[in-house]
């Protein structure tokens, strides 16, 4: 079975609350976060119902989940305060991580800011050896995430993250979290050559070490170090290679996470598309969501073909126009997937359907018309 979710609240009601996000959501697998992941303030695990959690997970079908590090963890930072809090709060966060039964906490490798790149992989490999000495009663394995280029962030080329685990003793329990977003962003060919891209993985890190994929598509060309998501079908990616990706044979026994960005006219409204996009990517959009929704679909196919309009070439026409021009770009900064559901909105293609369920419908869209066939 395809293990697939999303990155779900771990508020509230601990992981019960992040149980039930992703039964909502159809899920197989899901993401949390033990905490906010931008301060160190944690609620004690004893109040997190993990008991009942792991029971909701057991009925729901799901029986791998993944946990996150926070993001000021910096382990490549030269700056001893911040290094040293780094390496003690993702001790922390191992042994919460430990408490749930997870096996795998992803971490942002870190950033080298005023130094350079070859005083980061130091850094980050002496930083990660003395966070796993000082969790050795625990199984957790620590998947470093491949980066996307931006800043000094390290990690984003397999040599990088290579090099940072040779030089780390004992390196067994360090495993690897491929981004989609990340890779493409760093000019790895996901779109045209995955089968090429996971060849030059196994040939540097070894695929015994993928552990975890997260799956975004980007609103940015190959190469564009930016690390932007969006939704899957509406960036430079597009959904027939993410496609490929989750149901690739070598990587059928991992879970695969979406972090794609919540939509929204209003960004108090804004609405997260996991729920199509796990659905797509499953094959079950009839199972899901009913009959009405292909005809749906289909309507604004039609809607488009009378304007002359490919979703998928407009969507990456806007994206070109976004980046290259800044005139363009102010007097129109909406983005692709808004345009095409202000479009159909003005027409009134589907006039019962809410905002939420109209950009739901556009989602399906953009996986394009062969994808109807798997409805």
């Amino acid at each position: 079975m395809l293990k697939i979710g999303s990155h779900v609240s771990f508020s509230d009601k601990g992981l019960v609350s992040a149980a039930n996000e992703a039964a909502s959501y159809g899920s197989t697998s899901f993401m949390i976060y033990t905490g906010a992941p931008q301060n160190t303030r944690r609620k004690p695990m004893e109040t997190m119902n993990i008991e009942e959690g792991l029971k909701l997970m057991e009925q729901n079908g799901v029986s791998e989940i993944v946990v996150h590090a926070p993001y000021i963890v910096n382990l490549g930072s030269y700056k001893n305060h911040t290094y040293e809090l780094g390496v003690s709060f993702l001790q922390e966060e191992i042994r919460r991580t430990h408490a749930i039964g997870t096996k795998q906490i992803v971490l942002h490798p870190g950033a080298f800011t005023d130094k350079d790149v070859e005083y980061g992989i130091e850094r980050i490999a002496a930083g990660l050896t003395e966070v796993l000495s000082g969790v050795a009663e625990t199984d957790v394995n620590i998947a470093l995430e491949t980066m996307a280029g931006k800043g000094t962030e390290v990690g984003r080329s397999f040599e990088e993250i290579a090099r940072i685990i040779e030089k780390v003793p004992n390196n067994e329990r360090l495993t690897i979290c491929m981004d989609t977003c990340h890779i493409h962003d760093a000019g790895y060919d996901v779109a045209g050559d995955f089968d090429g891209v996971l060849k030059k993985f196994d040939d540097v890190i070894g695929l015994d070490r993928l552990a975890v994929m997260h799956i975004n598509d980007s609103k940015n060309p190959v190469g564009a170090g930016k690390d932007r998501h969006t939704p899957i079908g509406s960036g430079w990616i597009g959904f027939d290679a993410i496609d490929k990706v989750v149901n690739h044979s070598s990587l059928s026994h991992l879970p695969f996470i979406l972090e794609t960005p919540w939509i929204g006219k209003d960004v108090k409204t804004q609405r997260p598309m996991y729920e199509i996009e796990i659905a797509l990517l499953r094959g079950n959009v009839g199972e899901r969501f009913g009959a009405g929704f292909a005809e749906d679909v289909e309507k604004l196919h039609a809607f488009f073909a009378k304007r002359d309009i490919d979703p998928r070439a407009f969507t990456l026409d806007v994206w070109s126009v976004l980046k290259n021009d800044a005139k363009a770009k102010k007097a129109d900064p909406r983005e692709p997937l808004e345009r095409l559901y202000d479009l159909a909105l003005e027409a009134s293609v589907l006039p019962n359907a809410s905002e939420e369920d109209l950009n739901k419908r556009l989602i399906a869209v953009l996986a394009g018309k062969e994808a109807l066939a798997r409805f």
